[in-house]
């Protein structure tokens, strides 16, 4: 720290001791920023876990119900029943800001608000299992756009987390401590002049006590 100090003055001092005590205040900002946002990621994470989980039910039900359904009915009736849907879905997309963070929040309206608008098709020549499968997909579509959410949540926090996490290093263990050696040099430099400057004076003071004593002498 000794060679980036050019200028040992205390005007030097008492910015260095300035630029301490922000960057003391920033670290301790900074870390419970990352704490805070460490906490809400776990929360997250965890609850992203359980509807992870739940949306894989949900869709390995559909694809069975619909595994099945192909199995009693024809390609062409398959095709057919799904070809034109009924329900249309427009999504919109918000943000939310948490600890300087924009978390996207997702939501989504429905053309018609009858839960029987899902099926596209007539009842007469279909079977109950596509029925089953249409039903399960239209159920886990709330969920599935939750966990998108919530995933796009946890990729942003983490991110700011790793950001946060290299700012709060980056003070405590270069910026902080440097500040820190540059004050003690500056104050060890200061004294130095302070005791040389005494000691200028003392000699000083004797030569003019001395020069005194041999004027009185030859008077």
């Amino acid at each position: 720290m000794a060679n980036k100090v050019t200028n040992p003055t205390r005007m030097e001092l008492t910015r260095l001791k300035k630029k301490l005590v922000t960057a003391t205040r920033g670290h301790k900002l900074l870390k419970d920023k990352r704490d805070e946002l460490m906490r809400q990621f776990l929360d997250l994470a965890r609850e992203n876990m359980e509807l992870r989980l739940k949306v894989e039910e949900g869709i390995k039900a559909a694809n069975t119900n619909f595994v099945i359904a192909k199995a009693g009915m024809s390609e062409q009736a398959l095709n057919a029943a799904m070809m034109a849907p009924k329900q249309e879905v427009s999504l919109e997309m918000s943000t939310k800001n948490i600890m300087s963070v924009d978390i996207p929040q997702f939501d989504f309206k429905q053309k018609t608000a009858d839960e029987n608008d899902i099926y596209s098709y007539g009842f007469a020549f279909t079977t109950g299992d596509l029925d089953d499968a249409v039903h399960s997909l239209s159920e886990v579509f709330t969920d599935m756009l939750k966990l998108a959410e919530i995933e796009k949540a946890c990729q942003l926090m983490a991110a700011e987390i790793e950001r946060t996490r290299r700012r709060v290093n980056a003070l405590e263990y270069v910026i902080i401590p440097e500040t820190q050696e540059g004050i003690r040099y500056i104050t060890m430099k200061l004294d130095e002049n302070e005791r040389s400057t005494q000691v200028r004076l003392m000699k000083v003071k004797d030569m003019m006590l001395e020069e005194k004593y041999h004027y009185s002498e030859r008077n």
